[in-house]
Protein backbone atom coordinates (compact mmCIF):
# COMPACT_ATOMS: atom_id res chain seq x y z
CA UNK A 1 0.00 0.00 0.00
CA UNK A 2 1.25 3.41 -0.80
CA UNK A 3 0.69 5.91 2.07
CA UNK A 4 1.92 9.20 3.07
CA UNK A 5 1.17 9.09 6.76
CA UNK A 6 0.82 7.01 9.33
CA UNK A 7 -1.70 7.43 12.83
CA UNK A 8 -0.46 5.22 16.16
CA UNK A 9 -2.84 3.92 18.81
CA UNK A 10 -0.04 4.06 21.99
CA UNK A 11 -1.70 1.52 24.35
CA UNK A 12 -1.51 -2.38 23.08
CA UNK A 13 -0.53 -1.10 19.74
CA UNK A 14 3.01 0.63 20.36
CA UNK A 15 3.28 -0.45 24.34
CA UNK A 16 2.38 -3.24 26.41
CA UNK A 17 -0.14 -1.39 28.44
CA UNK A 18 -3.32 -3.09 28.40
CA UNK A 19 -3.01 -5.12 31.71
CA UNK A 20 -2.85 -1.41 33.18
CA UNK A 21 -6.98 -2.18 33.81
CA UNK A 22 -6.34 -5.71 35.86
CA UNK A 23 -4.30 -3.46 37.79
CA UNK A 24 -6.32 -1.01 38.17
CA UNK A 25 -9.84 -2.29 39.03
CA UNK A 26 -8.74 -3.86 42.19
CA UNK A 27 -7.33 -0.89 43.50
CA UNK A 28 -10.29 0.80 42.86
CA UNK A 29 -12.88 -1.41 43.71
CA UNK A 30 -11.36 -2.13 47.41
CA UNK A 31 -11.09 1.55 47.95
CA UNK A 32 -14.25 2.86 46.77
CA UNK A 33 -16.69 -0.45 47.10
CA UNK A 34 -15.15 -2.33 49.53
CA UNK A 35 -14.29 -5.02 46.67
CA UNK A 36 -10.72 -6.42 46.59
CA UNK A 37 -11.69 -8.77 43.93
CA UNK A 38 -14.23 -6.31 41.80
CA UNK A 39 -13.33 -5.80 38.40
CA UNK A 40 -16.22 -5.20 35.91
CA UNK A 41 -18.35 -7.65 33.45
CA UNK A 42 -16.37 -8.31 30.40
CA UNK A 43 -19.51 -6.30 28.22
CA UNK A 44 -18.30 -3.33 30.73
CA UNK A 45 -14.69 -3.68 30.66
CA UNK A 46 -14.83 -4.04 26.34
CA UNK A 47 -17.22 -1.12 26.39
CA UNK A 48 -14.58 1.65 28.21
CA UNK A 49 -11.55 0.20 26.33
CA UNK A 50 -12.00 3.19 23.54
CA UNK A 51 -13.51 5.60 25.74
CA UNK A 52 -12.01 8.74 26.98
CA UNK A 53 -11.36 8.25 30.64
CA UNK A 54 -13.85 10.85 31.59
CA UNK A 55 -16.49 8.72 29.63
CA UNK A 56 -15.61 5.73 31.01
CA UNK A 57 -15.74 7.04 34.32
CA UNK A 58 -19.55 7.86 33.68
CA UNK A 59 -20.03 5.16 32.57
CA UNK A 60 -18.69 3.11 35.66
CA UNK A 61 -20.29 4.98 37.84
CA UNK A 62 -23.58 4.91 36.13
CA UNK A 63 -22.93 0.78 36.30
CA UNK A 64 -21.40 0.22 39.84
CA UNK A 65 -22.29 2.94 41.93
CA UNK A 66 -18.52 4.83 42.28
CA UNK A 67 -19.22 7.34 45.17
CA UNK A 68 -16.86 10.14 43.06
CA UNK A 69 -17.29 12.39 40.12
CA UNK A 70 -15.75 11.37 36.92
CA UNK A 71 -13.33 14.24 36.92
CA UNK A 72 -12.44 13.13 40.76
CA UNK A 73 -11.75 9.53 39.02
CA UNK A 74 -10.31 10.34 35.91
CA UNK A 75 -7.52 12.74 37.77
CA UNK A 76 -6.36 9.69 39.88
CA UNK A 77 -6.40 7.49 37.29
CA UNK A 78 -4.25 8.75 35.37
CA UNK A 79 -1.96 9.78 38.09
CA UNK A 80 -2.16 5.88 38.49
CA UNK A 81 -1.48 5.69 34.48
CA UNK A 82 1.61 7.74 35.11
CA UNK A 83 3.25 5.59 37.89
CA UNK A 84 2.19 2.22 35.98
CA UNK A 85 3.76 3.30 32.68
CA UNK A 86 7.04 4.81 34.34
CA UNK A 87 7.53 1.31 36.67
CA UNK A 88 5.42 -1.85 33.98
CA UNK A 89 5.21 -0.72 30.63
CA UNK A 90 7.58 -1.27 28.17
CA UNK A 91 7.39 -1.01 23.91
CA UNK A 92 6.37 -3.52 21.68
CA UNK A 93 9.03 -5.80 19.54
CA UNK A 94 9.63 -4.06 16.62
CA UNK A 95 8.02 -0.97 16.84
CA UNK A 96 11.55 1.15 16.81
CA UNK A 97 12.49 -0.76 13.76
CA UNK A 98 8.96 -0.44 11.91
CA UNK A 99 8.70 3.59 12.81
CA UNK A 100 12.80 4.01 11.47
CA UNK A 101 11.47 2.61 8.21
CA UNK A 102 8.41 4.33 8.11
CA UNK A 103 10.27 7.76 8.90
CA UNK A 104 13.33 6.86 5.82
CA UNK A 105 10.22 6.47 3.55
CA UNK A 106 9.20 9.61 4.22
CA UNK A 107 6.07 8.74 5.68
CA UNK A 108 4.86 11.52 8.28
CA UNK A 109 3.95 10.07 11.81
CA UNK A 110 1.92 10.58 14.61
CA UNK A 111 -0.20 9.15 18.30
CA UNK A 112 -3.87 9.14 18.09
CA UNK A 113 -5.16 7.43 21.22
CA UNK A 114 -8.25 7.76 23.59
CA UNK A 115 -5.49 8.50 26.93
CA UNK A 116 -5.17 12.06 28.38
CA UNK A 117 -2.99 14.15 26.27
CA UNK A 118 -0.67 14.88 28.82
CA UNK A 119 0.46 11.39 29.59
CA UNK A 120 0.66 10.29 26.29
CA UNK A 121 3.06 12.98 26.07
CA UNK A 122 4.92 11.73 29.11
CA UNK A 123 4.83 8.23 27.51
CA UNK A 124 6.28 8.90 24.13
CA UNK A 125 8.88 11.30 25.55
CA UNK A 126 9.63 8.37 28.09
CA UNK A 127 10.19 5.66 25.69
CA UNK A 128 12.01 7.56 22.65
CA UNK A 129 8.89 7.48 20.61
CA UNK A 130 8.53 11.49 20.85
CA UNK A 131 11.71 11.48 17.71
CA UNK A 132 9.70 9.92 15.11
CA UNK A 133 6.28 11.25 15.70
CA UNK A 134 5.22 14.81 14.69
CA UNK A 135 2.10 15.42 16.90
CA UNK A 136 0.05 13.75 19.35
CA UNK A 137 -3.47 14.02 19.38
CA UNK A 138 -6.45 12.41 22.09
CA UNK A 139 -9.89 11.75 22.30
CA UNK A 140 -10.11 13.72 25.37
CA UNK A 141 -9.24 17.21 23.41
CA UNK A 142 -11.45 16.01 20.40
CA UNK A 143 -14.40 15.20 22.51
CA UNK A 144 -15.02 12.03 20.85
CA UNK A 145 -13.87 8.11 21.43
CA UNK A 146 -12.80 5.27 18.76
CA UNK A 147 -16.19 4.77 17.55
CA UNK A 148 -16.14 7.87 15.90
CA UNK A 149 -13.77 8.88 13.16
CA UNK A 150 -12.79 12.13 14.49
CA UNK A 151 -9.28 11.28 16.08
CA UNK A 152 -8.17 9.87 13.05
CA UNK A 153 -9.59 12.44 10.46
CA UNK A 154 -7.66 15.15 12.50
CA UNK A 155 -4.71 13.31 13.05
CA UNK A 156 -4.76 12.99 9.28
CA UNK A 157 -5.41 16.33 8.70
CA UNK A 158 -2.49 17.20 10.39
CA UNK A 159 -0.41 15.47 8.39
CA UNK A 160 -1.33 16.70 5.24
CA UNK A 161 -2.92 13.48 4.04
CA UNK A 162 -6.58 12.10 3.15
CA UNK A 163 -7.99 9.34 4.96
CA UNK A 164 -7.14 7.30 1.77
CA UNK A 165 -3.59 8.38 1.93
CA UNK A 166 -2.60 7.30 5.66
CA UNK A 167 -2.89 4.06 7.64
CA UNK A 168 -4.26 3.66 11.25
CA UNK A 169 -2.39 1.34 13.76
CA UNK A 170 -4.79 -0.31 16.30
CA UNK A 171 -5.41 -2.80 18.71
CA UNK A 172 -8.71 -2.45 19.20
CA UNK A 173 -11.39 -4.11 16.69
CA UNK A 174 -13.39 -1.08 17.53
CA UNK A 175 -11.21 1.24 16.16
CA UNK A 176 -9.73 -0.79 13.00
CA UNK A 177 -13.56 -0.91 11.77
CA UNK A 178 -14.21 3.00 12.40
CA UNK A 179 -11.23 3.71 10.61
CA UNK A 180 -11.58 1.17 8.10
CA UNK A 181 -15.08 2.54 7.33
CA UNK A 182 -13.58 6.14 7.28
CA UNK A 183 -11.65 5.13 3.90
CA UNK A 184 -8.32 4.52 5.88
CA UNK A 185 -5.99 2.00 5.13
CA UNK A 186 -5.60 -0.30 8.88
CA UNK A 187 -3.22 -2.61 10.14
CA UNK A 188 -4.57 -4.41 13.08
CA UNK A 189 -2.30 -4.94 15.97
CA UNK A 190 -3.25 -8.64 18.35
CA UNK A 191 -2.92 -7.72 21.73
CA UNK A 192 -4.39 -10.52 23.73
CA UNK A 193 -5.77 -7.95 26.57
CA UNK A 194 -7.90 -6.96 24.10
CA UNK A 195 -11.10 -8.26 22.55
CA UNK A 196 -12.80 -9.20 19.02
CA UNK A 197 -9.67 -10.14 17.31
CA UNK A 198 -11.60 -11.72 14.94
CA UNK A 199 -12.83 -8.35 13.78
CA UNK A 200 -9.79 -7.11 14.56
CA UNK A 201 -8.22 -9.16 11.59
CA UNK A 202 -11.45 -8.88 9.29
CA UNK A 203 -11.33 -5.26 9.38
CA UNK A 204 -7.24 -5.00 8.68
CA UNK A 205 -5.52 -4.76 5.61
CA UNK A 206 -2.69 -5.95 7.25
CA UNK A 207 -2.89 -8.16 10.50
CA UNK A 208 0.00 -8.51 12.82
CA UNK A 209 -1.19 -12.07 14.42
CA UNK A 210 -0.60 -13.23 17.91
CA UNK A 211 3.58 -13.93 17.85
CA UNK A 212 4.21 -11.43 15.09
CA UNK A 213 6.34 -8.68 14.61
CA UNK A 214 4.76 -5.13 14.12
CA UNK A 215 7.71 -5.12 11.37
CA UNK A 216 5.35 -7.09 9.41
CA UNK A 217 3.58 -4.13 8.31
CA UNK A 218 6.93 -3.03 6.49
CA UNK A 219 6.34 -5.42 3.81
CA UNK A 220 2.99 -3.97 2.03
CA UNK A 221 4.10 -0.47 3.27
CA UNK A 222 5.78 1.64 0.50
Amino acid sequence: MKIKAAIFDMDGTLVNSLTFWEYAWPIFGEKYLGKKDFYPSAEDDKAIRTMTMKLCWEHMIKQYGFPKSADELTDETNELCRKYYKEVVNVKEGTFELLKYLKSRGIRMCIASATAKYLLVEVAAHFGLDKYMETIVSCADIGKGKDKPDVFLAAAEFLGAKACEACVFEDSALAVTTAKNAGFYTVGIYDKYNYDHDILEANSDIYVADGENIMKAASEIE
